[in-house]
């Protein structure tokens, strides 16, 4: 008796993309993409109603981060397997995703075949990176194990923006603090969300608490 298909949803806020996957899919014996979400807060509506084994997800899309879709997933249904599919691969998004309960990383432009391959070997359970991840990985593990600085996407000027948001001061404090103009400082904090993949001040603030983020007046104690 042969075992049931693989059920998939596919999480992308691109239609073609869904599309194409859909028609990839069905071209594999034992799969069947069940549903399709356009962003993360859709996607656990729909892995509640459907019931996968395989969530397909991308991270950056508008009207839900895929981030905090895989957490909310993981956390209610950790037996669900999680592939990233996306376009990004710098470091902080692949650990972000590792650290969210996500069992894969491959990038979109990899070729078919290892497409079908890496949704069969996360689909029943196991690890998979694309060839360009797992690179990148290897690489930070090599490195010297002294602590890294976290976010080291961060310029200097965010890092100490996101540590005083941690803290809970608002941006006219942090204006203050910091000697800089509450335009400036807004910016800082756009291109900390976009470097994050975070939706807002809240998730930010999570992130840097999380990674033990200091402040520039912490660091002189």
């Amino acid at each position: 008796m042969s075992n049931p298909p693989l059920r998939i949803v596919v999480v992308d806020d691109h239609e073609l993309f869904r599309r194409g996957v859909r028609a990839l899919v069905s071209t594999i014996a034992d799969m069947d993409v069940v549903a399709e979400a356009p962003d993360g807060v859709t996607a656990c509506a729909v892995v509640e109603e459907h019931d996968p084994d395989l969530v397909l997800m991308d991270l950056q899309m508008p009207g839900g981060n895929g981030l905090e879709a895989i957490r909310s997933i993981v956390s209610r249904r950790p037996e669900i397997n999680i592939l990233v599919v996306t376009m990004y691969e710098d470091d902080e998004s692949v650990f972000a995703a590792m650290r969210a309960g996500a069992r894969g990383y491959v990038l979109k432009d990899m070729d078919s075949d290892d497409f079908a391959r890496a949704l069969q070997v996360v689909g029943d359970g196991e690890a998979i990176f694309s060839r360009a991840i797992a690179s990148r990985m290897m690489a930070f593990f090599a490195q010297p194990t002294s602590k890294p600085r976290p976010f080291p996407e961060l310029t200097e000027s965010e890092h100490a923006v996101l540590a005083l948001m941690s803290r809970g001061l608002n941006n006219a404090t942090i204006a203050r603090d910091l000697n800089l103009t509450p335009k400036t400082v807004r910016n800082y904090i756009s291109n900390i969300f976009r470097k994050l993949a975070v939706a807002d001040r809240s998730q930010a603030i999570v992130r840097a608490r999380e990674a033990g983020l200091q402040s520039p007046d912490d660091n002189k104690h």
